[in-house]
């Protein structure tokens, strides 16, 4: 095993960044965290966080271990150690995400009296612990397991290992969060009328807890999950092509994209501040610059300077153009700066069918242009990079290539994304805080600033994510195509002709939609057992609403922790069992089918959740700015906002960690698709 320079850069770009995240804690821990009520505040969240992880990884971690005992049994040891690499890592993004988020909000909370500048450094720098760790984690997992087994569908199973337990976190946040979400502000804003934040709910620390699990734990293993399954997708495309070096050149744009992510955040500082988006575009600006003119280098030290070399070169350039397109797409129609989120405000004064339907309008309308924007980036990469292939007969081969870098070049900015994102959580879990304690109006508006533009971020990542999984899709299905034909020695016919194909394709597109019921079903019932036990408490205890009695938090928290985990399972066995069962009824073909068919529905149907529950989102936020809390439309609006919870942080977030969990179950199972019926 030799360390070569194809490994070592992106192994020491690993290392850097995790120590700059190490050195990003260090400065969040040692800030003031505020008085006694704030810590026993965050005490409270951490310790509702940290048993709700607790419990899900007793129920995570032997279905882990038995998987990977099974993998390696049947598929081969590599592919048993890949899996249990990736899936041990997923639950630690996780758990990194949680700890960091829960620490820097208290402090972010109490820094809100130092103003703007310093609140936000402080929320900014413990979302960049979390951005500058997850990936690193995923890049220096493949560097290592790429360098120790070279063949790289041997170490497939990392690609499971990360999926399932980053669907199993995301599911078990997303419905925890949004069922303790829905209960405080059904009973609490609605009902009771009295503040999201209110010490008076008894929802409120389920509420705060929900947000650190959810948005902060489960984007955090959601993130690492993209990351490593893309980057699989290409090396597993640069394998069939057979070039060493073009197999390792994915990990080199990884690389690329760390180093650039890692000066990115360092360009926020704490000085005064009016307009913090400002900040954070000229960090992204910045990352996105270096990380082209990184990969230049890379390329052209790696791959010399040839058409290929510059081919392969203008694939990456477009995925890094790709993630602010998709970015300027989502934040028009979730932004409430704009006409869709304004057309939504203005149909609450018809009532809650008109606010409804005009959120379903426009987010179904927000597809179009994403889709555009796929295509056109699939249609330049594929066609530059097949061009240019040295052997005409590997033009598919090689224009598949060029597409899966660039997913790998947007991939390749998580860090920085991540960052940008994750300091969401930490605004809202200040805000709350603040509320708690009674720091003041001013204190508020300071965090309500940050949260605002946290909103507008959150939605723009899941955009950057959904984008990511149907372009490493692609690339994983030509690779599922390829190495079937090698597994059964024999050419498939994959054309729409072949009723097999036709099977898969039907049953593939409604895989992404029985998930969404699943998903937003399991929120309902959840949400039902947190607003009934809110209702009791008030019911039960008058003198909570006069603030003389205290609620019983930990109910409400325990409440959200059995409905969430009791939902855990349903979607992630569709998403294993699918793939299998139909490929040993029916092979490769309708395997093939479902996989496309499954990316068809589920990148549009994701975006659509996504966005139009973020756009219900910033509509109530609207309302609320023009100084109309507790109108008759303000009421509107919140319970759109209510309904659209499960849609952007449950249901749309999961189903694209669903498409690359079919897609790397597929791949690794692939000698198992016998064909017991021949159509």
């Amino acid at each position: 095993m030799e360390l070569s320079l194809e490994f070592l850069i992106p192994i020491i770009a690993s290392i850097a960044s995790f120590a700059v995240a190490a050195g990003f804690a260090v400065w969040v821990t040692r800030q003031n965290p505020g008085t006694k009520q704030m810590t026993d505040i965050s005490d409270a969240v951490k310790v509702g966080a940290a048993a709700f992880l607790r419990r899900e990884l007793k129920i995570i971690l032997p279905i882990a271990i038995g998987l990977s005992i099974v993998i390696g049994y049947f598929i081969g040891y590599s592919n048993g150690i890949a899996f249990a690499v990736g899936a041990a890592l997923s639950a630690v993004a996780g758990i990194i995400s949680l700890k960091i988020t829960v620490k820097a909000a208290v402090r972010a909370a109490n820094a809100t009296g130092s103003g703007l500048g310093k609140t936000f450094a402080l929320a900014f720098r413990g979302g960049a612990t979390v951005g500058l760790a997850v990936p690193a984690m995923a890049l220096l997992a493949l560097a290592i397991l790429f360098m120790v087994f070279p063949d790289p569908i041997t170490i497939a199973g990392v690609g499971i290992g990360a999926s399932l337990i980053a669907l199993f976190i995301r599911i078990g946040g997303g419905i925890f969060t949004k069922a303790a979400d829905m209960g405080a502000d059904l009973v609490g804003k609605v009902e009771a009328n009295i503040p999201e934040d209110d010490p008076r709910n008894p929802a409120t620390i389920a509420d705060n807890v929900g947000d650190n699990v959810g948005d902060a734990a489960g984007m955090g293993s959601d993130v690492y999950e993209s990351y490593i399954v893309t980057i699989l997708a290409s090396i597993l495309i640069g394998a069939l092509i057979g070039l060493p070096k073009i197999m390792t050149y994915p990990i080199m744009v990884g690389a690329a994209g760390m180093i650039a992510s890692i000066i990115g955040t360092a360009t926020i500082g704490s000085k005064t501040k009016t307009d913090v988006m400002k900040p954070l575009n000229v960090s992204f600006y910045v990352s996105a610059a270096i990380a082209i003119g990184l990969n230049f280098v890379f390329t052209t030290m790696f791959l010399g300077n040839d058409k290929l070399a510059y081919a392969l070169f203008g694939c990456t350039v477009v995925g890094v153009i790709l993630v602010p397109v998709i970015q300027r797409i989502t934040d028009h129609y979730t932004n409430y700066k704009y006409k869709p989120v304004r057309d939504i405000t203005d149909a609450a004064k018809w009532g809650y069918a008109s606010l409804t339907l005009m959120g379903i309008i426009k987010g179904m309308q927000s597809t179009g242009p994403f889709m555009i924007a796929l295509v056109v980036a699939i249609v330049i990469s594929f066609s530059v990079s097949a061009a240019a292939a040295p052997d005409p007969s590997q033009a598919m081969l090689y224009g598949i290539f060029g597409t899966s870098l660039t997913a790998m070049a947007m991939l390749s900015l998580a860090g920085i994304v991540l960052s940008i994102d994750a300091f969401g959580p930490i605004a809202d879990n200040a805000g709350g805080i603040v509320e708690m304690t009674g720091m003041g109006e001013e204190n508020r508006k300071v965090t309500d600033q940050i949260d605002a533009v946290g909103n507008t971020t959150k939605a723009v990542t899941k955009g950057f994510a959904i984008a990511s999984a149907g372009l490493a899709a692609l690339a994983m299905i030509q690779a599922f195509q390829y190495e079937a034909e090698k597994v059964f020695e024999h050419a498939f016919d994959y054309g729409l002709s072949n009723p097999g194909v036709v099977i898969g394709l039907l049953v593939g597109g409604l895989i992404p939609f029985i998930i969404t019921g699943q998903l937003i079903g399991g929120v309902s019932r959840a949400a039902s057992k947190m607003v009934d036990e809110v209702r009791r408490q008030f019911k039960a205890d008058p003198e909570i609403l006069t603030g003389k009695s205290k609620p019983d938090y930990a109910k409400c928290v325990d409440i959200a922790t059995v409905a969430s985990l009791r939902e855990l399972w349903k979607s992630a066995s569709i998403a294993i069992a699918a793939p299998i069962v139909l490929g040993i009824i029916l092979g490769p073909p309708a395997v093939a089918g479902l996989l496309m068919g499954a990316v068809v529905t589920g990148i549009f149907l994701a975006y659509h959740l996504a966005n139009t529950g973020g756009a219900w989102d910033n509509a109530k936020k609207l309302v609320e700015m023009q100084g109309r809390k507790g109108s008759e439309e303000h009421k509107v609006a919140v319970v759109g906002d209510i309904i659209g919870d499960p849609y952007k942080d449950t249901a749309g977030p999961a189903l694209n960690t669903v498409i690359k969990l079919l897609n790397t179950v597929a791949i690794v199972f692939v000698g198992a698709f016998v064909a017991i019926l021949v159509l």
